[in-house]
């Protein structure tokens, strides 16, 4: 692997968005950085994806087509698997990238040989001063629940300092290859929704960083894929906070997360549900819930 001119593999999943994934290969037209390779894996889109986007157009492009939707860990993983570089870029196709992105995603790793993963600031497109995401808080081990360290919150500097952080953005981040090699890729059995925060769980405990890299920013247009109250996210979210609980916490914890789950979390999303009227959401997060009494939570990792 070239240590300072690495080549980098740009994966970027598309799913019925093909004008989406377009703006952002526009932006990728504009990177500093030219040591790439991109990736668009298209997940059985219903659209006619071959006849809008065209990789001729945009430097250094494949456009790889699924014969079925394999969700973002599985989707994801098969990019990677075809991906010819020393690193992966692991991004949404609805973030527009600045044009230092990699140069500032890829310094650390050089200063650093344990950081396994660099995140970028991620800023909501729409508006441009406000923060998602400067990092992760520790995920709670009893309550399954964690906080992102800046979000809602006007960019006034003050996350403007570059620190090891919990868990790394699904959204953009930035992977050394060799540490997919070590501990494995995204666990395909989430499918969608704390697939990051799983393989965040492996790559410390392999005694790597996760890193979050205040002078990086990616702007993105949250929630074009999944609407915040769509019944597949309150599914997943549901179905994968259990799963990675089982997975990740010591018998003592997940009893405690039991309890907590049962007697808190449960009653007062099916208030949620009801008062709001949305029985869709309501059977789709018992569903999720009920999931995990019947499946192994190590199979199919």
């Amino acid at each position: 692997m070239s240590t300072t001119n690495p080549l980098i593999s740009i994966i970027t999943l598309n799913y019925n968005q093909s004008v989406v994934t377009l703006d952002f290969l526009e932006s990728a037209k504009k990177l500093h950085y030219k040591n790439f390779e991109i990736l668009v894996c298209d997940m059985a889109s219903g659209e006619n994806v071959t006849e809008i986007i065209h990789p001729e157009k945009y430097p250094n492009t494949r456009l790889l087509l699924s014969k079925e939707n394999l969700g973002f860990a599985g989707g994801n993983n098969w990019g990677m698997r075809q991906a010819k570089g020393d690193f992966y870029l692991i991004v949404n196709n609805d973030t527009i990238m600045t044009e230092d992105l990699l140069n500032k995603l890829l310094k650390p790793f050089q200063e650093d040989d344990t950081i396994a993963v660099t995140s970028p600031k991620i800023k909501y497109y729409d508006q441009p001063d406000m923060i998602q995401y400067a990092g992760f808080n520790p995920m709670n081990k009893y309550t399954g629940r964690t906080s992102i360290i800046g979000e809602r919150e006007l960019d006034r500097g003050q996350y403007d300092s570059s620190r090891i952080t919990s868990g790394s953005h699904g959204c953009a981040m930035l992977v050394k290859k060799e540490v997919a090699e070590k501990t494995g890729m995204f666990p395909e059995k989430f499918f969608l929704y704390y697939e990051e925060w799983d393989w965040s769980a492996r790559i410390l405990k392999a005694g790597y960083k996760i890193w979050y890299t205040a002078d990086a920013t990616i702007y993105h247009k949250e929630s074009l894929s999944v609407g915040k109250s769509n019944p597949m996210k309150v599914y997943y979210h549901t179905r994968n906070r259990i799963l990675y609980m089982r997975r990740n916490t010591s018998w003592y914890q997940m009893i405690v997360f039991s309890l907590f789950f049962t007697f808190l979390s449960l009653p007062k999303s099916v208030i949620k549900f009801l008062a709001k009227k949305q029985f869709t959401q309501l059977r789709y997060f018992i569903k999720g819930a009920v999931w995990n009494l019947y499946s192994s939570s190590h199979s199919a990792v």
